[in-house]
């Protein structure tokens, strides 16, 4: 019945047991030790609630491990001064859609047995999904820690249904990367080590959603990248193979969400913010972050046309994270007009985290030190 359900729903389903996971438990309290995910505050007890579903279900016997597939082709042709979203994050967001898609396999499962016998998990409690999706053979992890489904690569959503029942497990898959290290290779950051970890304070996916401001050393490495980051799983080959899975849902919400013009982004205002990207998995973080973002990408341009805009975001943006990075910006730009701009701001600033931006800044524009224009 699961395979039927999820055939008609146009996902990949498979079982695993509910038994605590030790070894991922001590992966994860390995990872803690290491700093991979300072960024999130997780501690012990996140390792050991994830790596048990009884703390989803009390008298959980399976897991029903669920794949939806998202990838949808990237446009071909982006507009001179536009940014690049993940290919997760620019439709409405995708927990509503895995949510519907868990909801209605519990419910045939529930109605066959004539009580309820499931619960659903959906980002909304510490669960090692990855791993969990490898113990049923839903997918293997790839070195760049993404659960990759057979047919479907690693543009996947994962959800869980926690059940009462005894289900049959299926077998683990014995696929694995082998000598492949393009994920690693391809990464800007460094945040890949080619053993299947990942320090993700250096991820592009995870600086982009930092409410704090982005380590300085790493602000060049993003590039463009103004939500998110896909080039880990765009070079990976099954990836590559599988092609565009996802359906028409997964579509950009809004055609600009796939490269949204930088300039536009850095003056985001309320209104646009709440119609254009509060729907999608770029809302949760707040319009300030996204300005940010925008900042440091009009910065990696080099474009001295982008000056203008970092110029008035550092007069006027009312969030120091903004005025901040809009003096890297100018920074990196460089040149004689960014110097004067920074000279003039450092008078009326009065944040100590931007006047320490502003200084830094005027360092490296130094006059005759020109962005590119091309």
């Amino acid at each position: 019945m699961l395979a039927e359900r999820g055939a008609a729903l146009g996902v990949r389903v498979r079982v695993a047991d509910a038994e605590e996971d030790a070894q991922t438990r001590e992966r994860l309290r390995a990872a803690f030790r290491r700093g991979d995910l300072d960024t999130w505050g997780y501690g012990d007890a996140y390792a050991v609630a994830a790596a048990d579903p009884l703390h989803i279900l009390r008298d959980a016997r399976s897991v029903i491990c669920v794949a939806i597939p998202y990838a949808r082709p990237t446009p071909q042709r982006r507009a001179r001064g536009s940014g690049r979203v993940s290919k997760y994050a620019w439709s409405r967001d995708y927990h509503a859609r895995v949510r519907a898609v868990l909801n209605d396999i519990a419910r045939h499962l529930d109605a066959a047995v004539g009580g309820t016998v499931t619960a659903l998990a959906c980002d909304t409690a510490p669960v090692a999904e990855r791993a969990r999706a490898a113990r049923s053979g839903l997918a293997w992890i790839g070195k760049h820690t993404n659960a990759i489904a057979p047919e479907l690569g690693s543009y996947v959503f994962l959800g869980e249904i926690f059940c009462s029942l005894p289900l049959t497990p299926d077998a683990p898959l014995k696929t694995h990367c082998g000598s492949c290290r393009r994920c690693v290779d391809v990464c800007p950051t460094g945040a890949l080590r080619g053993d299947y970890t990942i320090d993700a304070t250096r991820c592009i996916a995870d600086l982009t959603q930092r409410v704090d401001a982005i380590p300085r050393e790493l602000r060049a490495l993003l590039g463009d990248w103004i939500w998110g980051c896909d080039l880990c799983q765009d070079i990976c080959p099954p990836t590559v193979r599988a092609g565009a899975r996802g359906d028409a849902a997964f579509d950009p919400f809004e055609e600009e969400l796939a490269a949204p013009d930088l300039q536009e982004l850095l003056s985001l205002r309320s209104g646009t913010y709440k119609r254009r990207y509060r729907p999608t998995a770029m809302g949760w973080r707040g319009a300030a972050v996204l300005r940010r973002n925008a900042a440091i990408g009009l910065g990696n341009s080099l474009d001295r046309a982008a000056i203008p805009a970092l110029a008035r975001a550092l007069a006027e943006d009312p969030h120091p994270l903004v005025r901040g990075a809009a003096a890297w910006a100018l920074g990196r730009i460089g040149g004689s007009a960014a110097r004067g701009h920074l000279e003039r701001a450092r008078a009326n600033e009065r944040e100590a985290t931007v006047l320490e931006e502003i200084a830094l800044a005027s360092k490296s524009a130094l006059p005759g030190v020109e962005g590119a224009t091309e």
